[in-house]
């Protein structure tokens, strides 16, 4: 029988993890701490769920053909357990973006039936599968016509349910989130392309289901016009992924932009990481203190008179509860799902990033409200023409 191996049991895991255990597929869950590991399967029958620490010899030789590696360890060691399900010939699932290296990766994992499925999570992940809706849509609709002119807008966003005067806290370590902070970003607004080094720099006020947040882009958004089927020759007035932070955020956090723009070479990077740690000791989650995330996928389409003609919003709105936190729930769950759907034969072989195909978009969505996601969709009123 095919057995999945789940590497990693950070704050992001727990709830996939026992999707599947508790679905009574076999389950290896691997963690550097296995104190972790075991209280991730705590109250589930160990025949099908089995825990310890993560050994890459020992994975190596648990691994068999035909397994899924789920890996939700830091994104510098996913290459090599994608590797190490080549040598295996066993399937592949993270929910990262797909890395240069990763895609180099798609010939090799086509050529073996294997698939290698990236960006499955929240956000890469669920973002991905609300666009794929909001275009199935309108390209079924009355109004769908190659002339119009269309704006598109996802933002993403979690922090805590109730906030402090700093408005965030952390569920895993601050070095990724400074590191973001200087990640560079490419987006469309208003019919030109933009860019820049410092995304924060660029903080607009977003309106979601009329409650204003702060947002700003968030790498490179162009490579997803393609990904999501926009075609090639549709006149794109707005295209942007961004992040969401609570108002006031920028005023809480304009010490730690300086430090981050200032932190160059190896005295930048060792002040990133005391920072890191001075962060994660004074604002990280409380135990069972509830988060909220907040997703907003938005499409609005105008015809050549500049009216308004179709305008459509998927909204996700969840708080932590009993079920684990809104961050583990909404990254690990839709994860297992991949993971369920590989093991069932539905998904293509390569390196590829959450289905776009309506079946399972349509499905997995109405899955994660089942599971009691917040997720509605709403038809916004048009406005009239400019």
């Amino acid at each position: 029988m095919r057995h999945i191996h789940w590497l990693g049991v950070g704050l992001s895991s727990v709830p996939g993890i026992r999707r599947l255990a508790l679905l009574e597929y076999p389950i290896n869950v691997w963690n550097r701490t296995p104190s972790k590991a075991q209280a991730a399967i705590a109250g589930i029958n160990l025949d099908s769920a089995v825990a310890g620490e993560l050994d890459w010899t020992q994975l190596a030789s648990g691994v068999n053909p035909g397994d899924v590696v789920v890996s939700m360890l830091p994104a510098s060691l996913h290459l090599r357990a994608a590797e190490l399900c080549l040598e295996n010939n066993a399937h592949f699932v993270t929910s990262s973006y797909i890395s240069g290296e990763m895609a180099a990766l798609d010939e090799q994992a086509r050529a073996r039936q294997l698939c290698f499925v990236n960006e499955c999570g929240l956000d890469p992940g669920l973002d991905h599968l609300f666009a794929h809706a909001l275009l199935n849509g309108y390209r079924h609709s009355a109004v769908f016509d190659t002339g119009n002119t269309i704006s598109f807008h996802s933002y993403c966003g979690g922090f805590p349910l109730k906030a402090d005067s700093f408005t965030y806290k952390f569920s895993w370590s601050p070095l990724g989130v400074l590191k973001a902070l200087n990640s560079p970003a490419r987006w469309i607004a208003r019919g030109k392309e933009r860019s820049t080094d410092t995304p924060y720099r660029e903080i607009e006020t977003c309106l979601v289901n009329g409650e204003a947040f702060e947002a700003f882009p968030n790498r490179d958004s162009l490579p997803f016009i393609r990904q999501y089927g926009f075609d090639d020759d549709w006149k794109i007035v707005d295209f942007v992924r961004g992040t969401l932070r609570l108002n006031g955020w920028s005023d809480a956090w304009q010490d730690i932009f300086a430090t981050v723009e200032n932190a160059t070479g190896a005295a930048g990077e060792q002040r990133l990481v005391a920072l890191s740690e001075e962060l994660w000791r004074q604002h990280q989650y409380a135990e069972k203190e509830p988060d909220r995330v907040v997703l907003s996928v938005k499409l609005s389409v105008r015809d050549k008179n500049g009216k308004e003609v179709w305008n459509r919003q998927y909204l996700l709105d969840s708080t932590g509860d009993e079920r684990g936190s809104a961050m583990a729930r909404l990254v690990s769950v839709p994860v297992s799902l991949v993971v369920e759907a590989i093991l069932n034969g539905e998904l293509e072989a390569g390196v590829t990033p959450v289905p776009s195909d309506r079946e399972h978009v349509d499905r997995w969505i109405e899955l994660l409200r089942d599971s009691g996601e917040n997720i509605v969709v709403n038809e916004l009123p048009t406005e009239p023409a400019a």
